[in-house]
């Protein structure tokens, strides 16, 4: 099969097209014909060489797919051959064929396309894990997603809003602040030019937000701090901003703040599966009915991945950049 492979940490034009062994599927796993691929910030710090590969995992990059069932361990699913599915991998979906876990599978939501599909898996397990699960989100409480064109930020807000929550989102320009507030954020803060500490604080009457999604670390997080209303909730997915900060730990004590953080990729199957049977209880219906409309910045072909890589580089794009395979 046709595959990109990352021939050495580098920049975006180690990402070469090869052939490589169309992968077996272990049991309890399926293959699928890859029809499409989304592109994510891990892939690019795997091809860095800072995001290790976990043991076992293919080494090809690609951390969700959409295509078609062709062969595997399905008989005790609700899948079969021929069935299209998105799925959320370990690797491996830069290529014609990838390996996945049944248990990691989606039925393709009525009414989207496999491209639209592909770009759903790795974003949104992330934000229902994160912004769900460990910031228990829920009620009437108040969302602030930091980033909020990304791929992740655009699924939070999407996701946060069909839900009935108030978000806020902060973005590097204007054209991304009015992007976040079409997607449904009720203010975008633009983080070049505005405090997002003073600006949300002011739209919830001086107490600050319940849950914040933060994929920049570093010196936004005593910020942030300050920004969460008593028993808020930070959660971390990522350190853009740098692995360390200075937390002043009596707000921690005495507003009752819990700081808490994940990765997703190296969780076992067990793990992922119970996002996957809360997603499709929860959001496959608000994809179905159009409350929430997967965003696709541009696709490429396969072998243009590097020129994918190059331009989810410079931050300028709103949404998922995705690879078609066939």
């Amino acid at each position: 099969m046709r595959a990109i492979e990352i021939t050495q940490p580098g920049s975006p034009d180690v990402l070469q097209l090869c052939e490589h062994p169309i992968p077996a599927p272990q049991a309890g796993e399926i293959l699928i014909k890859v029809h499409a691929a989304g592109i994510n910030r891990p892939d690019v710090l795997q091809r860095l060489g800072r995001y290790p590969v976990p043991p076992g995992a293919s080494d090809l990059p690609g951390l969700e797919v959409a295509g078609e069932i062709v062969d595997g361990d399905y008989v005790d699913s609700p899948f079969k051959p021929g069935d299209m599915v998105c799925a959320l991998v370990q690797g491996g979906g830069y290529a014609e064929y990838c390996t996945a876990p049944i248990q990691q599978c989606l039925p393709i939501p009525q009414g989207l396309s496999v491209i639209e599909a592909a770009s759903l898996p790795e974003t949104y397990f992330t934000v229902w894990s994160n912004v769900f699960d460990r910031a228990h989100l829920s009620g009437a409480e108040t969302l602030l997603v930091q980033g909020g064109t990304s791929g992740i930020g655009v699924a939070a807000i999407q996701i946060a809003t069909a839900l009935g929550h108030r978000v806020f989102a902060t973005a590097g320009s204007d054209e991304k602040c009015r992007a976040c507030e079409a997607l449904g954020a009720e203010r975008a803060i633009h983080y070049g030019k505005e405090d997002f500490v003073e600006i949300t604080k002011a739209l919830t009457n001086g107490k600050g937000v319940d849950v914040i999604l933060d994929m920049v670390g570093g010196d936004y997080v005593p910020r942030e701090i300050n920004c969460l209303a008593n028993d808020g909730r930070l959660a971390l997915i990522a350190l853009l901003g740098g692995a360390k900060a200075q937390v002043d730990l009596g707000q921690v004590l005495l507003r009752r703040l819990t700081i808490t953080g994940s990765t997703l990729r190296a969780r076992p199957v067990s793990f992922k599966a119970e996002i996957a049977r809360k997603l499709q209880t929860h959001v496959w219906p608000l994809l179905e009915d159009g409350a929430i409309k997967p965003v696709v910045h541009q696709i490429f072909p396969l072998q243009q991945a590097a020129k994918a890589h190059a331009l989810m580089e410079t931050s300028t794009h709103i949404g998922k950049i995705m690879l078609q395979v066939c």
